[in-house]
């Protein structure tokens, strides 16, 4: 605007000084001295903490903020730099602007944190100085770790997990779902017993806020016991020890339910022949011949409680003669299902017998002929359910068809490395306690596998990491094959990071 109406400007310049100390040539401030001179005739760092002791639990990895609060941090991790900062007394008389952890060897029980403060100085003049602080860790066990290694077994609190089935894919899922929320990092000890897994727990507190998380994720009953250890009268102080019992429903995925009279009526006469299709907090039920659905919750299954009619361990492998749609595409609860017309034949009458059954699916979207199908023989199986005996006249189909079988497939690929991993609880497992099967845990555990693998339902709520020995070349050659196995995509893989080898990458690099 000043050009426009043409009025001469005379630009300001900012003038030089010499530094009354040294005489170099510097930008004048209020002290008039040089910024290397100011440093060497004021340490604004006086009287500020150079070396600091903390309190360090080896056991839970956990840092004392006094009086008795213990903190969770990693090495050069942000909560670790904000509890040494906190430590520093006197650092509010200047402003902390950076700081930062100098790398020190893990083992050598030092921490370096370089800050950088400022400080008004001499007439308004701001110095910004930097140095290191040295803290000296020192390990102590807290009291809860103290504890455990005086005696293992001084736990305050146990939850039973217990359910009432012959095989364990149930624990297997629920065991992932505990790692991804570390809802078990409280827990003293895991053991493994024959129908469910024990967690034991320092703290009542603990118990409950895992029986909090269980109910969350899966439709439970449970009860609380206590067992008096021992009272003192002058102070009034009573110990006790806690026992919580919880047992998870007995229906699960892929069983083939007959739902009491009761139920039926109360749900719009759904089934009463229906399949669990999924597991969560509540229970969803589907019938394969209509497509209709419900969802129980676990107050309606335990008022109202029922078992399977038969469970994944007796499905028998059909082969698919032909398939007929008979219904557009369904979506309930987020799985896709078309209604179908189909016919099959056992695997097992080839060359036996010409029995071919007649069945309405609810897997008209997947399955086409040629194809292999697990299913339930109710057409030779030998109920003796006391609630299918309620239903007089009640028409049984031959066959219920459940899912797609690969199986077939896989036995080109047995033997072969997975693209993906999972972890696991750090569980004691006695091998000489009664009903313990290796082998039969295997072969579960492998079925667990294959279930993450065909339905993206079941994985959407894990983790699942990236396996290290899966090699390359071998990825080529199950392209080359053609087979179209169900496999989970790289996108839905997570890395797994190992500390021990990032550090000895590192001592490579140095050595280099």
């Amino acid at each position: 605007m000043e050009q426009d109406s043409g009025m001469f400007t005379v630009q300001s310049t900012i003038g030089s000084v010499l530094c009354c100390k040294c005489g170099i040539l510097m930008q004048p401030n209020a002290a008039n001295m040089c910024a290397k001179c100011l440093r060497s005739e004021i340490d604004i760092t006086e009287g500020l903490q150079k070396s600091v002791t903390i309190i360090h639990c080896p056991e839970c990895d956990t840092y004392l903020q006094p009086p008795r609060t213990w903190i969770k941090a990693n090495l050069e991790s942000k909560e670790l730099l904000t509890f040494c900062v906190k430590k520093l007394k006197n650092l509010n008389t200047v402003r902390l602007v950076h700081a930062e952890f100098i790398w020190t060897e893990p083992h050598s029980k030092r921490i370096k944190v370089k800050l950088k403060v400022q400080k008004e100085v001499l007439n308004g003049a701001v110095l910004e100085q930097a140095f290191t602080v040295e803290y000296t860790v020192l390990d102590q066990m807290c009291d809860s770790c103290s504890r455990v290694q005086a005696n293992p077994d001084q736990w305050v609190a146990a939850v039973q997990l217990r359910q009432h089935v012959s095989h364990r894919r149930t624990f297997f899922y629920l065991e992932q779902l505990i790692l991804k929320h570390d809802a078990a990092k409280h827990a003293i000890r895991i053991q493994q017993m024959d129908q469910g897994i024990d967690f034991f727990f320092g703290k009542r507190s603990h118990a409950l806020k895992f029986v909090d998380f269980v109910g969350k994720v899966s439709p439970v009953r449970s009860r609380n016991d206590k067992q008096l250890v021992s009272f003192d009268s002058k102070s009034n102080d009573y110990n006790y020890k806690y026992t919580f019992s919880v047992e998870i429903s007995p229906v699960c995925r892929e069983d083939l339910i007959c739902l009491p009279p009761k139920l039926v009526n109360s749900l719009g006469n759904l089934g009463p022949i229906v399949l669990c299709t999924k597991v969560t907090n509540s229970i969803a039920l589907l019938d394969p011949f209509t497509l209709r659905h419900c969802f129980l919750d676990a107050d309606q299954y335990w008022r109202t409680s029922f078992k399977a009619l038969l469970s994944s361990r007796q499905l028998v492998e059909y082969v698919v003669l032909d398939v007929e749609p008979v219904s557009s595409e369904v979506t309930v609860g987020g799985s896709r299902y078309i209604l179908a017309d189909a016919q099959v034949a056992r695997v097992s009458d080839f060359g036996k017998n010409d029995t071919i059954f007649n069945v309405r699916t609810h897997l008209g979207h997947i399955l086409n002929p040629g194809d292999n199908a697990l299913g339930y023989d109710l057409y030779s199986a030998n109920s003796n359910d006391i609630e299918l005996d309620k239903y007089k006249g009640f028409s049984i189909p031959d066959v219920i068809l459940v899912k797609k079988s690969y199986e077939e497939r896989r036995q080109k690929k047995r033997g072969k490395a997975r693209t993906w991993k999972l972890k696991s609880l750090n569980m004691e497992v006695d091998s000489t306690a009664r009903g313990y099967n290796e082998e039969k845990i295997s072969s579960e555990y492998e079925q667990f596998l294959r279930d993450l693998e065909e339905n993206p339902d079941m994985r959407f709520n894990l983790s699942l990491y990236r396996n290290k020995e899966y090699q390359p070349s071998e990825m080529a050659s199950s392209v080359a094959d053609g087979d179209e196995l169900p496999s989970i995509p790289l996108d839905e893989l997570l890395a797994d990071l190992d500390l021990s080898d990032v550090e000895s990458n590192d001592d490579d690099s140095m050595a280099e």
